[in-house]
């Protein structure tokens, strides 16, 4: 099962863990289970439509999953899954 790396503004709902483990063979399916294990979380990283919010970027390993397959992107069990807040500042 793959790792999903939490950054801290969503920690409130994974009970503060840093790093968290769910099932999906793709980074939706990923997304579905951190939804399940961890309800409310996955509307702070997509949107109504179930994309990705813009201020929300995704990794699988080191790429972003823009210039992949975006939701559709395969994952692996040995696979780590950042999701990061962009920051804006000047």
């Amino acid at each position: 099962m793959p790792n999903v790396r939490i950054p801290t503004p969503l920690r409130k709902y994974t009970q503060g863990r840093e790093e968290v483990t769910v099932e999906g063979e793709t980074v939706a399916g990923v997304l579905d289970g951190l939804e399940q294990s961890y309800p409310g979380i996955k509307e702070r990283i997509c949107d109504e439509a179930g994309k990705v919010r813009r201020f929300v970027n995704v990794f699988v390993g080191e790429d972003d999953i823009r210039f992949l397959d975006n939701l559709g992107t395969a994952v692996k069990a040995s696979d780590e899954i950042s999701i990061v807040p962009a920051i804006a500042g000047g």
